[in-house]
């Protein structure tokens, strides 16, 4: 049996206490806020408060967080996020971060490929969506290799300083 959440060079595995610093540290990085919803820094106490808390059951708490880490090394290098899931259309949305230091080598590719099949395989999900700005070329570029289609353009959908930017819904078809 092949496993779920892992390949050769991965493993998606569940948030623990000793992602704090580091979890702190992705969160509160100003200049990656506009491609996500954050819009003040957190405190260590709220990163600690949510890591305690922590709910894995997709079912009752409606998302799930997995820290993205190398086999070899076992080097967080990223997050992956299940959000707003519709346990009645089985679907949800998907975000992705990868560390500065980590990204173009292929860890986001992995990572969606392997939620992809954990969210079919396992979950019983029907389709994965991403609301990606139009700017973004290499999250575009991205999610399209991992078989995501653009289904749909929002225009004036992110807010960027005093200005908006377009948004692309790119879905992914799963069952």
């Amino acid at each position: 049996m092949t496993p779920l959440l892992c390949d050769d060079k991965i493993i998606l595995r569940a948030v623990e206490a000793t992602d704090l610093d580091t979890i702190l540290a992705w969160e509160n990085d100003t200049t990656i806020w506009e491609v996500g919803s954050s819009m003040a820094p957190f405190s260590r106490k709220s990163i600690w408060d949510y890591i305690e808390s922590y709910n894995p059951d997709i079912f009752a708490a409606r998302q799930l967080r997995l820290i993205i880490e190398r086999n070899d090394s076992r080097q967080a290098v990223g997050m992956i996020d299940l959000y707003d899931f519709d346990p009645m259309n089985r679907r949800a949305g998907v975000g992705l971060l990868i560390d500065r230091a980590y990204r173009h080598q292929g860890y986001g590719m992995r990572s969606l490929a392997l939620l992809a099949g954990y969210a079919g395989k396992f979950i019983g999900m029907h389709q994965l969506w991403a609301v990606v700005s139009v700017d973004n070329s290499h999250s575009v570029d991205l999610f399209k290799k991992s078989g995501y289609r653009i289904t749909g353009r929002m225009k004036s959908w992110l807010r960027s300083g005093k200005s908006y930017r377009d948004a692309f819904m790119m879905q992914l078809l799963i069952n």
